[in-house]
């Protein structure tokens, strides 16, 4: 690894938690604000803080919104999570109504992975539809367009964008920023991001996306982790040239108050069906690479990304059955059948607190618990696993009989790299003062 041999003389090694303090930075690296974790392959905030006072969304500060759009007809990008201030003060009123009754020209919605009111379970193709309660066109973003198409913005002049992101390079609200941006600079909209804290904002992890495996679950040359708003990393997309041929979207941020990526900060209102609570989000990143796997990862069960099991094995403390879930998990991965493995709900709670929290030797565990001799692979997809992590190397060290730790060492010198570019990017500070 070119980064460690380059700085091995000033490595000193925390033989408790894998983390490593620098003697001397390296370029865009200040060891007061970061630590490195070798063991695990993560970049964090060298604590994580409690805002003092509530966040402000974007979503909150209409007198910008107002100023910014003016008059001009909009569309707006929302969910079930585009409530102003999340209802925390007041009633949970959405966006959308909140537009319309202050006299916005809304003409229209366009809905990500979830639909509109997010209650669509995980890949779930929708149609456009008319919302009953407004009357508007919701044009879908996960159905035969993923991408707005010229037709849907040629009435629109700003697009709103209020959605809640939980900062993994797979969870598809990314993606969908990243086309709606691109739509915009091809058609001539002005892009509205109204920022929101990133609940993994205090760390960088994984590895970045190789371009060979460029999908919707990853967009984006980023980290699984990146540690930025979406606010933050528009900014980057633009800066960074990474729209089809360079072009340049017409972008305004209206940014959260009072946050900063140390910030233990988790919604109120789930993002998706399945992240239905802070441990649910604190775990996701690092058990969604088992998605093709043959493990459970709670889907079906009360405890969607806060356990783990496999069918008809011996290992584990802690057993589930997932259930066919309207919505949530119509077709269960072992619908009906009897899972063993581990409840991860403790581990969920310390990584909400803790300034790393990321693991994927997990997956490699649950590998090693199922038998070679069973009639079905471990891994239903492999070409669906590169997509997700971002390269082949977790498909590789499936195969290994011990977790290669050089694989989560070698995700250093890019977690670095990264964290120079992103500098100039960043809204927030990375520790509260």
């Amino acid at each position: 690894m070119k980064f460690l041999q380059r700085l091995s003389f000033i490595v000193v090694m925390s033989l408790f938690s894998g983390s490593v303090s620098w003697g001397q930075e390296p370029v865009g690296f200040d060891a007061k604000e970061l630590t490195i974790d070798t063991l695990h392959g993560v970049l964090h905030t060298t604590i994580r803080s409690v805002p003092p006072l509530r966040v402000r969304l974007g979503n909150e500060n209409i007198r910008d919104i107002y100023e910014s759009c003016s008059r001009a007809p909009i569309a707006v990008v929302a969910n079930a999570t585009s409530v102003v201030g999340e209802g925390v003060e007041g009633p949970k009123t959405h966006l959308i109504d909140t537009l319309l009754a202050l006299g916005f020209d809304v003409k229209k919605v366009f809905a990500p992975e979830h639909g509109f009111r997010g209650n669509l379970h995980n890949g779930a193709n929708f149609d456009d539809a008319i919302d009953a309660k407004t009357g508007l066109p919701i044009l879908s973003l996960h159905g035969a367009h993923k991408k707005p198409t010229a037709q849907s913005l040629s009435d629109v002049r700003m697009i709103l964008f209020d959605i809640q992101d939980v900062g993994a390079r797979f969870y598809t609200y990314l993606s969908s920023l990243f086309l709606v941006m691109e739509a915009a600079a091809e058609n001539g909209q002005v892009v509205v991001v109204l920022d929101r804290p990133n609940p993994h904002g205090h760390q960088m992890a994984g590895p970045m996306l190789d371009p060979k495996w460029k999908s919707f679950v990853g967009m984006l040359p980023v980290p699984v982790l990146h540690g930025m708003t979406l606010g933050e990393i528009a900014q980057m997309i633009n800066g960074e040239g990474w729209l089809a041929d360079g072009i340049q979207c017409n972008l305004i941020v209206i940014p959260c108050e009072g946050y900063a990526h140390s910030d233990r900060w988790y919604p109120t209102i789930a993002p998706s069906p399945n992240l239905p609570n802070a441990q649910a989000i604190a775990l996701y990143p690092s058990l969604c690479p088992l998605e093709p796997t043959v493990t459970s990862i709670g889907r079906g069960t009360e405890l969607p990304f806060q356990c783990i099991g496999l069918p008809e094995v011996q290992e584990g403390d802690f057993t589930f059955t997932p259930r066919k879930t309207p919505g949530a998990a119509p077709h269960p991965k072992n619908q009906d059948i009897n899972c063993r493995g581990r409840d991860l709900r403790e581990l969920g709670k310390q990584w909400t607190e803790s300034p790393c929290g990321f693991d994927w030797k997990l997956v490699w565990e649950c590998n090693k618990n199922w038998s070679a001799e069973a009639p079905q692979a471990f891994v239903s997809s492999p070409t669906f696993m590169a997509k997700l992590t971002g390269n082949q190397a977790m498909g590789e060290a499936l195969k290994e009989e011990e977790w290669p730790t050089d694989m989560t060492e070698l995700w250093i010198d890019e977690l670095i790299e990264f964290n120079a570019r992103r500098k100039a990017y960043l809204i927030y500070p990375l520790i509260r003062n």
